[in-house]
């Protein structure tokens, strides 16, 4: 199935566009999600484990299934106060 991701601040600059399409087996989870981000860009494993994602508007975890019509985004890590 393909996967839609939309990416946001420091994780859009790292790869230089704000869409990135994944092409996964049907049933696939966010963690599986979170690996293949990794392995296509290598400068996010310092702070994949503290990336969200979110699927269909709601927070998600790594064990969350992606629907094939999923809207599916990260959201890095956020500082200030």
């Amino acid at each position: 199935m393909n996967v839609r991701l939309l990416l946001f601040a420091s994780v859009r600059d790292l790869a230089g566009c704000d869409v990135l399409d994944f092409d996964l087996p049907a049933g696939s989870t966010i963690g599986e999600l979170r690996r293949e981000l990794v392995t296509r860009l290598p400068e996010l494993a310092a702070i994949s484990p503290h990336l969200m994602f979110a699927v269909d508007t709601e927070y998600a975890t790594d064990a969350t299934a992606i629907g094939p019509a999923a809207e599916v985004a990260c959201i890095p890590p956020v500082s200030g106060g």
